[in-house]
């Protein structure tokens, strides 16, 4: 991992005073960080000798490009404690009077431990470190819910408990074309992969306890779209927010997505969007996945 600090993608928001911190596995739709002040660390791709950006200078296209050349080797690596501690004091000289850092599973990737170890060097007082135990908009929501708090002027802690609150409501739901990548990666473990492999099954997967599990397996693609809009709409209820993602396959996102639409039309909102090349290099091309944040019980309105 390169030992480089990477700035933050956006310039400090002083307009409220607990500033919002996640990093690029959100997979945010584009222009949506920016927009809301959101400040994201990237990940790290190393693509054959070339380590870049998640996001900023490895994206998806190029990343499916890279997976198709059997002669590169695609890895990825957390961000350094520099990075985040470089953005932390970046944004508390900028005038922020806390920070919440809202990051991917601490089981999936070292991102939150390194976090962690920046607000301890930076400020533990007052730079809280969320683990959303979830992925691409399961962490996304989660974000977008503390940037909400942070704006309605909440303290830290209750920025804090708007993420968290709906990270634990989340459900990370997906299929991949197999799951060699996941297995060479350490994210599922070799009997998994023997059950992915076998006689063309198509594995669905979700995220316990913040893990990637087994969920069941199909034989086909259409099969494995059915099931996944069958479990999110038994998931979602009335008001939820939702996500779909995709690997290289936008027109089976987008017929996913309709899909959706149809069986939820109360959905409070539902996105597309392509996954970056972190998540996209462990799942691969082809990758399906849907997100579902059910509105919360003691909500009347939307989630």
């Amino acid at each position: 991992m390169s030992g480089a600090v990477l700035p933050s993608t956006t310039s400090p928001d002083t307009d409220t005073p607990v500033a919002v911190v996640t990093d690029s596995t959100s997979d945010l739709p584009p222009g949506v960080a920016g927009n809301r002040g959101i400040h994201t660390v990237p990940l790290e791709v190393r693509v054959g000798d070339r380590i870049g950006r998640d996001g900023i200078d490895v994206g998806p296209a190029e990343l499916v490009a890279a997976l198709a050349d059997r002669n590169l080797e695609v890895q990825t690596s957390r961000p350094s404690p520099a990075a985040f501690a470089h953005t932390y004091r970046e944004l508390l000289d900028g005038g922020a009077r806390e920070i919440v850092s809202v990051h991917l599973s601490r089981e999936l990737s070292g991102t939150w431990d390194a976090a962690v170890l920046a607000a301890e060097e930076v400020d533990p007082a007052r730079v809280r470190v969320v683990d959303s135990r979830a992925v691409a908009m399961g962490l996304g929501y989660a974000v977008l819910a503390a940037c909400d708090a942070a704006r309605a002027g909440l303290p830290g802690a209750a920025v804090e408990d708007a993420a968290a609150g709906v990270a634990a409501r989340c459900r990370v739901l997906f299929s991949v074309e197999n799951l060699e990548r996941l297995r060479r990666g350490g994210r599922i473990g070799a009997a998994a992969a023997l059950f992915g492999t076998a006689l063309s099954v198509k594995p669905l997967l979700h995220l316990t306890e913040g893990r990637i599990t087994a969920l069941e397996k199909v034989r086909t693609t259409g099969r494995a779209v059915q099931r996944l809009v069958d479990l999110a709409v038994e998931a979602a209820g009335e008001g939820a927010q939702l996500a779909v993602h995709h690997l290289g396959a936008p027109e089976r996102a987008e017929d996913l997505a309709d899909r959706l639409r149809e069986r939820l039309p109360g959905a409070a909102r539902l996105l597309v969007s392509e996954v970056g090349a972190v998540i996209g290099a462990h799942a691969g091309p082809g990758m399906l996945g849907v997100v579902v944040v059910p509105r919360e019980a003691n909500d009347p309105g939307t989630a």
